[in-house]
């Protein structure tokens, strides 16, 4: 069926069914290796014109455009550098709390001290933030929340998960860094509303944010 839709011999293509690759063909293959070999080396970060400058260095003759089409026939890409995305944004004119934890990552009861953080996740779709809470006793994620944009609403999405799995009492002490979203008028009424404790880290102190990146891990 195919031969009669195609006007195409029966003879004709079981004869080129069992032909040999041609010299060109041949050649494409030998040259492929070349190609992926050097996109491997670079840690598949060569597009097309890096791993045409490599092959030409190396001796090897061929133009760009046949290196462009091979390594586009063997899914051969350059992988995109991903931009830095910065998650706390401390240029504001919002109160900031004083710092009551003083690096005191310690507890002595449940739901005594929590601390919270913002982290963003590469994904297929592109970046995705997450922002946690966890109970300094337990070392456990008590509340969190993901979403597109790093603002306000996920900040009080992941409290809000929070409260609503713990419900704690009045006097807890919430530590967090100097962020927007932090120090915005509806998180600080929320934490208000409770009678949750602010406590924020000193300008430009990353070593909070370190133990936070610790305890991601222990709580997973």
């Amino acid at each position: 069926m195919l031969c009669r839709v195609l006007e195409v011999s029966r003879s004709g293509f079981y004869a080129w069914l069992g032909r040999s690759p041609s010299a060109r063909k041949k050649a494409d293959e030998q040259l492929a290796t070349k190609i992926a070999a050097v996109h491997k080396k670079s840690r598949e970060t060569y597009g097309s014109p890096r791993v045409h400058f490599e092959l030409h260095e190396s001796g090897t003759r061929v133009g760009r455009k046949r290196v462009a089409r091979l390594m586009q026939e063997k899914g051969l890409q350059a992988r995109r550098k991903r931009r830095f995305r910065r998650t706390t944004d401390s240029k504001h004119s919002n109160p900031i709390a004083p710092n009551l934890l003083e690096r005191c990552f310690e507890a002595s009861a449940p739901d005594e001290v929590w601390v919270t953080d913002v982290t963003c996740i590469w994904t297929g779709e592109g970046w995705l933030f997450l922002a946690a809470l966890i109970d300094l006793f337990a070392r456990r994620v008590v509340g969190w929340a993901a979403s597109e944009a790093n603002d306000t609403t996920l900040a009080l999405d992941a409290l809000n998960h929070a409260l609503r799995e713990r419900n704690p009492g009045p006097g807890l002490m919430h530590h967090s860094d100097r962020g927007s979203p932090y120090t915005s008028d509806d998180y600080r009424r929320a934490l208000a509303v409770r009678g949750i404790v602010a406590s924020m880290s000193r300008k430009g102190d990353c070593w909070d944010s370190k133990y936070m990146g610790a305890c991601y891990g222990t709580a997973a």
